[in-house]
């Protein structure tokens, strides 16, 4: 919109009680007239000579007789007497009523037009006869004025003149409340008014973590962050203060709406709280869900790989004690271990207490090497759909360990399980559309299993956060890895692909 401008209300016309009434003054002003004539009348009849003269007899409507007067030799001087003592009772007349106390002055916009009427009417020849059709003239006073919001006449009382028009006070109103303008400046845009108030809360954006009106930088600009997929404004202020940021979606915490926290520094929005999975027992279907997506893609895992749920400390743990792996990403979210540990695993699903979790249980488990993957560990208190793109993630790995991809570069073994967890994220959203294609063998097993159950609005959007997360990662290994592998997987196919990096360790072009 356009910027407000700033326009002042014009003084009001206040129109006191008058004393006397128009048709009183004007029945005044005929009586002195009609004397005026009568006196006119008698000095013509003393100086003519002669037989008197027969009067104009009024018989009727039907049958009046007009007479044309008998002009004198003195009729120019008499007209100019008369025309002064005119002018004369009209000063006098006007005299009288600067003499009043103001605010009781009658006052008119059509006074001077009467005057002049009468003064020129006696300056007007005499007809002899009426004519037969004479329209009626529109008279238009002086004062006329129409209201430019209801369009109807101003009368007597107070008015606002602003824009070129003249309104009602009660009808100059604000566009977005439609509530009168009272105050002395208000805002204007494309034509209509508004109140500063209103117009500040049309236009001028609001932090939807604290709610406020975001504040201008020194520069006198309204600076705001927002996200690139949630689109939420918030303060620049935020990033560095205490306000919670939810783990999965990345949303700030709103003040009006409380996260809950995992008792390890993350915290979690109530959206994604619906879906997530705090426990190992819950978090098996899932697990063998992808098993059997990678299957459906003849990428079949034979051995049976341990999974657990672990808290954030327990990973970072198993993280130090990891020989091999890259992890640029400040939260690791899943682990594909090979090295013999004793993790600490989540046994017994937390509750919800208050704004955090309660009655977690866990139990320490060793992890023996059996094969080249010794288990895959994944942060516990995730939505499920970003849960299973981390396994679909992990597994990938396990299983390029499986195979004998060796010595790959980070970009390439990232990247390529970027695109598997980027696959199955598209089977749980976009169901519809057949992933099958990029595998070397068409097969329908996986998408029976990833089909099970409708997925709610919420949840689907959610889908398409952790995808549009994997397209834009800006990290080398991870973004830039999972866009080189992407598009030789559309070009090539995923099969051949996996065959190209076995053999030269690359992603062909």
């Amino acid at each position: 919109m356009s910027s407000s401008s700033i326009n002042h209300l014009s003084q009001p016309c206040i129109y006191g009680q008058f004393v006397s009434s128009y048709p009183e003054r004007k029945s005044r002003f005929m009586k002195w007239l009609s004397k005026l004539f009568k006196g006119g009348s008698n000095t013509n009849r003393g100086t003519t000579s002669g037989p008197p003269q027969a009067q104009p007899q009024f018989l009727g409507d039907e049958s009046m007789v007009w007479r044309a007067p008998v002009r004198s030799l003195d009729d120019r001087s008499r007209a100019n007497k008369e025309k002064e003592e005119l002018d004369r009772a009209i000063a006098l007349s006007l005299a009288e009523d600067l003499k009043r106390p103001q605010g009781y002055r009658w006052r008119t916009d059509n006074d001077g037009d009467l005057a002049r009427s009468l003064h020129d009417g006696l300056n007007q020849p005499y007809l002899p006869y009426a004519p037969r059709e004479s329209a009626p003239q529109p008279y238009y006073a002086r004062g006329h004025r129409v209201c430019g919001g209801c369009h109807r006449e101003i009368g007597s009382g107070n008015y606002l003149g602003c824009m070129g028009k003249f309104f009602h006070p009660d009808c100059f109103r604000c566009h977005a409340c439609r509530y009168p303008i009272t105050e002395f400046e208000f805002s204007l845009s494309r034509g209509n008014t508004y109140h500063k108030s209103c117009f500040k809360e049309m236009t001028h954006p609001k932090c939807e973590v604290c709610h406020q009106f975001i504040p201008t930088n020194g520069a006198g600009l309204i600076e705001y962050r927002c996200h690139p997929f949630w689109s939420q404004k918030y303060c620049p202020s935020h990033d560095y203060d205490e306000t919670a940021r939810c783990c999965s979606c990345e949303r700030l915490e709103s003040r009006n709406v409380r996260y809950i926290s995992l008792g390890d520094g993350r915290s979690l929005c109530l959206e994604c709280m619906e879906t997530a999975i705090m426990d190992t027992g819950d978090c098996q279907p899932l697990y063998h869900s992808i098993r059997d997506y990678y299957e459906g893609m003849n990428m079949k895992i034979d051995q049976q790989i341990p999974m657990l749920l672990v808290e954030r400390h327990a990973l970072n743990e198993a993280i130090e004690g990891e020989k091999n792996g890259f992890h640029h990403m400040p939260e690791t979210r899943g682990l594909c271990l090979s090295e013999e540990q004793t993790v600490s695993s989540i046994l017994k699903r937390p509750r919800v207490g208050g704004q955090g979790l309660i009655g977690m249980r866990t139990h320490p488990q060793k992890l023996i090497r059996k094969c080249e993957v010794t288990a895959i560990l994944v942060l516990y208190g995730l939505p499920r759909l970003l849960t299973g793109a981390i396994l679909a993630h992990e597994l990938m790995h396990a299983w390029l360990r499986l195979r004998g991809f060796r010595n790959l570069n980070p970009e390439v073994e990232e990247g390529i399980c970027q695109v598997l967890a980027n696959l199955w994220l598209e089977s749980e959203v976009m169901p519809s559309t057949s992933i099958a294609s990029s595998s070397s063998s068409s097969s329908s097993s996986w998408s029976s299993s990833s089909k099970k159950g409708a997925k709610s609005p919420v949840e689907n959007k959610l889908g398409e956060f952790f995808m549009h997360q994997i397209a834009h990662d800006a990290s080398p290994a991870y973004g830039g890895g999972f866009r080189a592998a992407n598009a030789a997987v559309k070009k090539y196919g995923l099969r051949r692909t996996l065959d190209h990096i076995k053999m030269t360790g690359y992603f062909p072009i």
